[in-house]
């Protein structure tokens, strides 16, 4: 049975969960103050085993980000990746400010666009939105 933890995702499992999807290695520096400055964080365990986590980035009021969803290899297609990625989205609209519009945005690995488009996320380029860009420093 998959439970969630929220808001306890520690270091060690950060690291080997983005490791176990080969993302790039951060340097602990980088993985603590990554989660020091992530505004919520589910942990998906199998009974005592996290197999997935995701956090949610931003200021909270006009923009939020879903970051490092990652669900084990092994478990993927499980249904894991949807109950994490519900419970990030439930996180926001229960913290958005009333009566106003909040964008949640993410940067999905290529190949994974249908897997968000359930979730209503749209796809860019638009003919109103231009493409996501990046850069790294």
């Amino acid at each position: 049975m998959i439970t969630l933890k929220e808001n306890v995702l520690d270091v060690d499992t950060y690291l080997a969960l983005r490791a176990s999807v080969n993302w790039k290695k951060l340097t602990l520096e980088q993985a603590t103050k990554a989660l020091e400055h992530s505004l919520f964080t589910v942990t998906a365990y199998d009974g005592d085993r996290p197999v997935g986590m995701g956090r949610i980035v931003g200021d909270g009021v006009v923009i939020d980000y879903i970051q490092d969803l990652v669900v084990r290899p092994e478990m993927q297609g499980s249904g894991i990746g949807r109950i994490v990625i519900e419970r990030l989205i439930q996180f926001v609209k229960e913290t958005k400010l009333d009566d106003s519009e909040i964008m949640l945005c993410l940067m999905c690995a290529k190949g994974r666009e249908e897997f968000y488009r359930r979730f209503d996320f749209i796809p860019r380029p638009t003919d109103k939105l231009g493409p996501g860009m990046i850069q790294y420093l």
